[in-house]
């Protein structure tokens, strides 16, 4: 069975698209699903390529049993789109920013990440950097809940023989 591979994106890749690829990780470890999804995270802007997630960011996922200190920000390219299956964008303007890189072939790959949850009636998670530790408890539960509607959608979609 071909891997399944699932990239997250934000703007800056500190905040929500690794604590989406942390949270995503974990569920996906915890359904003995590891062998069959690559999952990864990048920010459309370079502003912090090299650096861990916002220390925000982690201490809320730390906080609910996840760890994203091995995570590092880079910059989502083109090749990225074509290489994965499923390109998540946190926010519209990051979704827009994707499509401006990506081939008409590929288009179909890029989502918005909340379309995989009815939990929450907003189209984007929110930028949390600016604001205060709420802001990173509510993103956190926003890509919990579109994480697990994406890995259903993953398992009944291409998972299943």
């Amino acid at each position: 069975m071909r891997k399944i591979s699932v990239i997250f994106v934000c703007m800056g890749n500190i905040c929500r698209s690794p604590t989406a690829e942390g949270v995503f990780r974990s569920l996906v470890d915890a359904r003995g699903l590891t062998e069959l999804i690559e999952i990864d995270s990048a920010g459309t802007h370079a502003y912090h390529v090299g650096e861990a997630p916002d220390i925000r960011s982690q201490q809320t996922a730390e906080q609910r049993g996840v760890d994203l200190k091995n995570i590092r920000a880079r910059q989502v390219s083109a090749e990225d789109i074509a290489q994965f299956d499923y390109v998540l964008a946190m926010d519209s303007d990051n979704y827009v920013n994707l499509l401006k890189i990506t081939s008409r072939a590929d288009q179909h790959k890029v989502h918005r990440f909340l379309t995989f949850t009815e939990e929450f009636s907003e189209n984007d998670v929110p930028d949390p950097y600016y604001g205060g530790a709420t802001g990173f408890d509510r993103v956190f539960d926003m890509v919990e809940s579109a994480s697990q509607g994406l890995l259903e959608a993953i398992v009944d979609r291409d998972l299943k023989a």
